[in-house]
């Protein structure tokens, strides 16, 4: 009757609180008593940020709208990006007292904490909102290796290999994502997507369309280029649309008014999902064929290795960008997922990859792997955050791996398989 009652209480938590609710359903009711949280180590994605894009570029000769007005200059971080990551903070500091890692209000010494951000504005400004949240009277230092803005070698995807038998087979690897159809298959799946895209866009009724300058997405034109020393890069139809549903996804978070975010068109939530599958699917072809993954995401793998193994460290901050969350994701072998209550399904905005260190009374390390995002309802409302009001956590699984009854990998296990992912690199010719 006890375990009935357990049962019947988390089913009302899934109710009330899906997130916190999913994260109880993995563990069960002794798993507290029988490990102890020893370190924490998290890769980031920056908050919300404004386009990539500025006036007079692609992006805005594609509609004859106009985008919301940010509260940022071209790249940087929004001020609701500020607040949502600071909520994130908030929560993390919570359940790392929670988990008696920290007592509240802790000031760690040097050695114990480390927040590491690219050095571009957004990376830097969401790791600083971040810490602000997770210890507010620790006055944290954000490490980052140059002025704001130019990419740091740890966090910059790009390919340090890149010969013709490299390039070769991961023009293999990404063209099976596409079927028998390689390229043009990839841009079939998409068809639902671009048409919604376009709807909103208004693409036709642009000034840029009519002269011929702007074209309709289609299959056929979708080209990678794979650079010494140059993240993968693309050209095409997939190119452009990823630079709208970039944009798009940006103001839906950016702006209350769903219909104004949507340029006065009435689209569902389902159809804020096409649009943000465009972004998904870019990301996955330019960054998660596996020998690519291992090549551009080679750095933060030695590097959060490290940190996993390092003596007296509790706590890991790294804040890069969705590419760096999709390459680890991939050379470490993370099995495919899509993630529930958002319409990004692979890296949402502000998302957190979470390698959580366990130990247990014979001293036993293991590693619990999650996703720790915020819901697109969560964004759109900045919803406070607290162990009630949880972020969505989702727990990821690797390949070829076998977690204990606790859905707990053995430290050993994961530290090889980082090993792999580092050697792999060393096997590309």
């Amino acid at each position: 009757m006890r375990k009935l009652n357990s049962l019947l209480l988390l089913l009302v938590l899934a109710i009330m609180c899906p997130s916190l609710a999913m994260a109880q359903l993995q563990r069960p009711q002794d798993f507290k008593g029988k490990y102890k949280l020893k370190e924490v180590v998290i890769l980031s994605r920056h908050n919300i940020r404004s386009p990539l894009s500025t006036n007079g570029s692609a992006l805005s000769k594609m509609t004859p709208h106009q985008w919301t007005n940010w509260s940022s200059a071209s790249s940087e971080l929004t001020l609701r990006g500020g607040v949502l990551e600071t909520e994130m903070g908030q929560f993390f500091r919570k359940w790392t007292v929670n988990e008696g890692l920290f007592t509240e209000n802790y000031v760690p010494t040097v050695d114990e904490v480390n927040v590491y951000a690219n050095s571009m504005q957004r990376c830097i400004a969401t790791a600083q909102y971040f810490s602000s949240g997770f210890m507010p009277v620790a006055g944290l230092r954000v490490n980052h290796r140059y002025v704001p803005s130019k990419m740091d070698p740890i966090f910059f995807p790009r390919l340090t290999k890149s010969t013709e038998a490299f390039r070769a087979e991961a023009m293999k690897q990404i063209e099976a994502m596409g079927g028998k159809e390689g390229l043009v298959g990839i841009n079939k799946s998409l068809k639902d997507s671009y048409d919604i895209i376009s709807k909103v866009l208004d693409l036709k009724q642009s000034d840029y369309y009519k002269k011929g300058e702007v074209k309709d997405f289609v299959n056929n034109d979708t080209r990678i280029t794979l650079e010494l020393n140059q993240e993968p890069g693309m050209k095409g139809s997939l190119k452009n649309a990823n630079s709208a549903s970039d944009a798009f996804i940006l103001q839906y978070y950016e702006e209350p008014d769903e219909l104004k975010a949507a340029f006065g068109h009435k689209i569902t939530r389902d159809d804020w999902t096409k649009i943000a599958k465009i972004k998904d699917v870019y990301g996955d072809v330019l960054f998660t064929a596996p020998i690519v993954a291992v090549n551009v995401a080679h750095p933060l793998l030695q590097y959060m290795y490290d940190e996993l193994n390092a003596e007296g460290r509790k706590f890991t901050f790294l804040c890069g960008h969705d590419s760096n969350i999709a390459s680890v994701d991939a050379a470490l072998g993370v099995e495919e997922y899509s993630l529930p209550n958002s319409i990004e399904k692979k890296t949402p905005i502000g998302s957190k990859l979470v390698f959580e260190k366990w130990v247990d009374a014979s001293g036993k390390a293991y590693v619990a792997i999650n996703i720790v995002y915020q819901s697109t309802d969560q964004l759109k409302k900045m919803s406070l955050l607290d162990l009630q009001n949880a972020p969505q956590i989702y727990a990821l699984k690797l390949k070829g791996l076998q977690q204990n009854a606790d859905g707990l990998y053995t430290f050993d296990d994961v530290n090889n398989r980082f090993l792999q992912a580092i050697r792999a690199y060393d096997d590309i010719k």
